[in-house]
């Protein structure tokens, strides 16, 4: 992990990067799924002192969720001043996947992946409207192995603590005085039932270690984590296509 200075170092660069990204891109505010979580809080704080808390709007979208999930969102958009939209998608949801299962018997898995996907159309359709842009929450932990759900919560027009472990996302939202119910809070998608860790048979503290230090003490974990990065390959990646040669009037426009 990042030692105090330098995270702290790497935390108002990232501060500063969002308000270069967002004024390069001509907009003035973010959107962001607000889930009463450590990462979307950090980032919440985050962008807030970059942008202020006028450009910021965090959206709460239970989906057949606990309430507490709300009432932890709320904390956070208190705490850091910002507007919080609650779009409840539950019966949205619900008939989603009453017409897709007429057709095809929806896997466990599938049915939990759509309510993501609800999620980020959701923020987008507001980004647009807004002309704002749709700002990332995951985590460095959960992307090396694939802990996302593609075109869900992997997506977003820019992150800032992609490159963060768990750890160090816990120590900046301590520098950036995320509440301490939030932090300690276990991380959970709010999704299955389970938290991250329940669901995955390793620890995120496991995930930095490897990523840090290149070694795992505990061997199963180790092949584990190493197995799911593999896997999700496909999901740190642009979307492949066919290539063969040939003209481009646009290259030979620039």
């Amino acid at each position: 992990m990042l030692d105090k200075d330098k995270l702290i170092i790497e935390t108002e660069n990232a501060i500063k990067w969002i308000k270069d990204y967002t004024t390069s891109q001509r907009v003035q505010g973010v959107v962001v799924g607000n889930s009463g979580g450590k990462d979307s809080a950090v980032v919440i704080a985050m962008a807030v002192k970059a942008l202020g808390k006028e450009n910021v709007i965090s959206v709460s979208m239970p989906c057949n969720s606990i309430s507490a999930d709300y009432e932890d969102a709320k904390l956070v958009s208190d705490a850091f001043g910002v507007s919080l939209i609650k779009l409840d998608l539950s019966d949205t949801y619900n008939e989603l996947e009453r017409k897709l299962n007429i057709n095809i018997n929806l896997t466990d898995e599938s049915k939990i992946n759509i309510k993501p996907r609800l999620r980020m159309t959701s923020l987008y359709a507001i980004a647009q409207t807004m002309g704002y842009l749709v700002i990332g929450t995951g985590n460095l932990c959960e992307r090396m192995v694939g802990y996302t759900t593609k075109w869900g919560d992997n997506s977003s027009d820019f992150n800032p603590i992609a490159n963060f472990t768990v750890q160090e996302v816990l120590k900046i939202g301590e520098y950036l005085k995320v509440p301490d119910k939030i932090l300690k809070k276990a991380p959970s998608d709010g999704l299955g039932g389970k938290t991250d860790e329940e669901k995955m048979g390793i620890k995120y503290s496991q995930i930095a270690e490897l990523i840090e230090t290149g070694r795992l003490e505990d061997e199963v974990a180790k092949l584990e984590i190493i197995r799911r990065f593999k896997n999700s390959k496909h999901k740190r990646e642009i979307v492949p296509i066919y290539q063969f040669e040939r003209d481009n009037f646009l290259e030979n426009m620039m």
